[in-house]
């Protein structure tokens, strides 16, 4: 569904992505680890059309995609869970949910506004709030109900529990698995890589900008080899 090939990247002289090649079939939950500063985030802005990369391709289920801006791209059925959730402070939960709704590129609606409030009950509770009156486990709430409401087929999660409170980052974890139930394929960052192989079906591993180990997160777990060398734990 989704392929990367030889990707370069920079933020001015800084050359971020080295030829970063990826690839993720339809329906795969795929984590992507690495230590802070390796370039996991900028791949994430690139492939979504924030950055524009300097060479290399970015294929969508056989398209080119490299080019597009973030909007196009978006609206090819990805839906984005950024770092830092980005959700607007002035609209209510509704509101934030509400304008993001849209049919998939199939025309059907899985995810309406009533599953996403069963799926995240505080949510339900909260619906005439503004979002800067919610704690950070329920803005995160909100901003993967946010991107829900585009019937996506991937979903891309930056940072999923980042600062969150133990008993908010369980719920999350949850909500994650029930996602990947419903066959939407699942790219998610997050800092306890324990936590990512224990949600992902596949794994990358990166470093300085360049992939240095993919295949099957449950060999991964094992390797404790390659998380000494790669993630320092």
């Amino acid at each position: 569904m989704l392929s990367i090939d030889d990707l370069h990247t920079y933020y001015g002289d800084s050359h971020v992505l080295r030829g970063v090649t990826l690839a993720l079939p339809a329906g795969v939950s795929l984590g992507l680890l690495g230590r802070n500063g390796m370039g996991k985030t900028t791949l994430i802005r690139t492939l979504m059309g924030h950055v524009r990369p300097a060479s290399g391709r970015v294929q969508w289920e056989g398209r080119n995609i490299t080019a597009l801006a973030p909007e196009r791209v978006a609206r090819l059925g990805m839906g984005y869970v950024p770092e830092g959730r980005m959700i607007f402070p002035n609209l209510s939960v509704r509101e934030n949910l509400v304008m993001a709704a849209r049919p998939g590129t199939d025309g059907a609606v899985h995810w309406t506004l009533d599953r996403v409030l069963a799926t995240f009950p505080r949510l339900a509770e909260r619906l005439r709030h503004g979002g800067q009156q919610l704690s950070g486990g329920e803005q995160q709430m909100l901003a993967i109900g946010r991107a829900l409401m585009t019937n996506p087929r991937l979903l891309i999660l930056d940072e999923a529990t980042e600062g969150l409170a133990p008993l908010i980052v369980a719920e999350i974890w949850r909500v994650i698995s029930a996602i990947r139930t419903t066959g939407i394929a699942t790219l998610i960052v997050d800092r306890n890589y324990r936590a990512v192989l224990a949600h992902t079906e596949r794994v990358a591993v990166m470093e300085k900008g360049k992939i240095v180990l993919a295949g099957d997160s449950a060999d991964l777990a094992r390797d404790h080899d390659s998380l000494t060398r790669f993630l320092g734990v």
